[in-house]
């Protein structure tokens, strides 16, 4: 009973409670329909700026190292500028700079971590200028030599375009989250045709959940950018293998396991490298905007040495997956790719880390292979696929995307015999960096700044317990006929009573709304006046078919510790805070008690005694 007076009775209509749920279903059905069109349509437009990427870089490329104006696919490689070739990355560096430092900061970097960052802290807004600075730039960067991936600039922009779409029509935060995760991972099915590791990718590097309403409208964007794929690129794997991998043997499997182990430690180095770079730029007494400039320089000189580190360098891959290349060549896109990249997007310009790293970890892979082919030339180690499990492993180590990591090597080789190996390197790979690090290059940047990001995908309690489940009539309930005098008098002979908050009703049990302590005992009152002359919130209470996490949604937005349970108008009890600390600490209790459900002294004293009952029977029966 509330201390009213008021008779309250905790007994819900099934009907009433059923109707709720079915109604909230429905609802929740149609958005996510809603929100699945949207991101279908987001998918579309990105697939096609996609291709626009691809056609903007090639014209830049040849402008740049050519001076011809072409839309076929160039490569800066076979260039015949000679030692000026050193200035065209310089000239890309300065002009991004200027981008970047007149037109948006926020263009710098290699894209998913501004992401996640957009995501965990300012409600998925990305500027919609981003749409377009992003490409563009990294169109220069990449035109003008820069080692980066094609992908890296579609995935941010694919992510702007979403979260512009977003902030134009009216959604919640976590709809505009998905839409800004089903917008980037279109950009990457878009230019890789792997829908499936697309998915993984926003589930483990941007949505941070696994649910239906986000699954959805991504899963529909991933296919529509692969078929944007198809359209607009062909058919074919990105990455073809020459001749069909085979079934590795176990002592196979077990060895690229062992070179998963030195994947990861250059996934650690790589990435501790990467972040000591920066902090060296930050130090540099210059402007940040001259800093691709610089980096541009790095670019040009490795790039005189060895050409084929400039640029997105796809063909790099597919070359080390045919397993010819010479082992000169082999090294300098192991090493020097990675000097060239990493100074560069240290830099602070435009571009991605994907390719490169899948670039750096397919040579790492070639010489450890061709290492194990010398020293065990029995165990059948093949090349190509000591390259593409090198490829994963370093991705997988260096991002902790690791199903990402599997299955991309996958759908853009289309070698599904590679399976085995490549979770056991990627596996071994993860393992390593885990242990070793304790950030990854896509989250170390954002860590700085304080973003903490989640790590794990459990299910929330508060989201599984119901209202229902918890509400109580041991409270206070204030008839709103009563006056403010009363209530005064009355609570301040009631000593045990310190809520901030008080619920108000009639003689009947309805809800008529919320009362602050700080409001009822405020001196410009007057005593006279009855207490519903003070009640301000009467909108504040929840149904008990509602869940903890949507009740902790209601206190934060309302800023108040107490909810009437609320059915059909008529109260039916409270839900307080320490109700919600309580479930929550219970949970956490059950999570973290450590006991042994199986005691071995048990179940040996149990094998002792049947088998003393049947050395009786036998006995008795002798």
């Amino acid at each position: 009973m509330l201390k009213n007076g008021i008779p309250i009775s905790l007994s819900l209509s099934p009907a009433l409670h059923n109707e709720n749920n079915d109604s909230k279903k429905k609802y929740n059905k149609q958005r996510t329909f809603r929100l699945s069109l949207l991101a279908v349509l987001v998918a579309a437009c990105i697939s096609f700026i996609a291709k626009f990427l691809i056609y903007l870089i090639d014209v830049i490329t040849g402008i740049a190292f050519y001076g011809s104006l072409t839309v076929t696919e160039t490569t800066p490689m076979y260039n015949n500028l000679g030692v000026f070739v050193i200035v065209v990355p310089v000239v890309g560096g300065l002009i991004v700079g200027l981008m970047a430092l007149y037109g948006s900061k926020a263009i710098r970097g290699h894209g998913i971590p501004e992401a996640m960052e957009q995501i965990l802290t300012n409600e998925s807004k990305i500027k919609p200028s981003i749409t377009y600075l992003k490409p563009l730039s990294s169109a220069i960067t990449i035109g003008t030599g820069g080692p980066f991936g094609a992908e890296g600039p579609i995935i941010a922009t694919g992510g702007a375009l979403g979260s512009t779409l977003g902030q134009l029509i009216r959604i919640t935060p976590n709809e505009r989250k998905i839409l800004l995760a089903a917008g980037a991972t279109a950009g990457m099915a878009a230019i890789f045709a792997s829908p499936v590791a697309a998915i993984l990718l926003a589930i483990e590097l941007l949505l941070f959940e696994f649910s239906a309403r986000s699954f959805i409208p991504v899963a529909l964007a991933c296919i529509t950018g692969a078929a944007g794929h198809h359209f607009l690129f062909g058919n074919e794997v990105v990455f073809p293998v020459a001749n069909p991998i085979p079934v590795a043997s176990n002592y196979a499997v077990f060895f690229y396991s062992v070179m998963g182990i030195a994947i990861g430690l250059l996934a650690v180095g790589v990435t501790k490298v990467v972040y000591w770079l920066e902090d060296m730029f930050e130090k540099l007494p210059i402007h940040w905007a001259w800093w691709p400039a610089i980096g541009g320089i790095a670019v040009g000189v490795v790039g005189y040495f060895s050409p084929r580190t400039l640029g997105v360098g796809y063909f790099n891959i597919t070359d080390l997956l045919s397993g010819t290349l010479a082992l000169n060549v082999v090294v300098s896109l192991c090493v020097l790719k990675f000097i060239s990249w990493s100074i560069s997007l240290s830099s602070g310009t435009s571009g991605g880390t994907l390719a490169p790293l899948m670039t750096i970890g397919g040579a790492a892979g070639a010489l450890l292979g061709s290492v194990g082919m010398y020293w065990f030339p029995d165990v059948g180690i093949n090349i190509p696929l000591a390259v593409l499990v090198g490829m994963s492993a370093l991705f997988a180590g260096a991002s902790r995307a690791f199903l990402t990591s599997i299955v991309f090597a996958l759908e853009t080789t289309g070698q599904s015999n590679a399976l085995l190996p490549l979770l056991a390197t990627c596996t071994t790979s993860y393992f390593i960096s885990f242990f070793l690090m304790e950030n990854t290059i896509m989250t170390e940047r954002i860590a700085r700044r304080g973003v903490v990001t989640p790590d794990s995908y459990e299910p929330d309690i508060l989201e599984k317990t119901n209202v229902e489940q918890l509400v109580t009539d041991n409270g206070v309930v204030i008839n709103n006929q009563m006056s403010i005098d009363e209530v005064r008098n009355w609570f301040t002979n009631e000593s045990d009573m310190q809520a901030n908050y008080f619920i108000v009703s009639d003689t009947e049990g309805e809800y008529k709304g919320i009362v602050s302590s700080s409001n009822l005992f405020n001196s410009h009152h007057n005593e006279g006046n009855t207490i519903e002359t003070i009640v301000k919130r009467n909108n504040v209470y929840i149904d008990p078919s509602e869940t903890l996490r949507r009740a902790v949604e209601i206190m934060a937005k309302e800023n108040v510790d107490i909810l009437p349970v609320v059915v059909d108008k008529k109260i039916r009890g409270i839900l307080t805070y320490q109700h919600i600390i309580s479930v929550y600490k219970t949970g956490v209790d059950e999570r973290e008690k450590k006991q042994a459900h199986i005691s071995l002294s048990r179940q040996r004293l149990k094998l002792l005694v049947r088998g003393q009952k049947l050395v009786s029977i036998l006995k008795s029966k002798k």
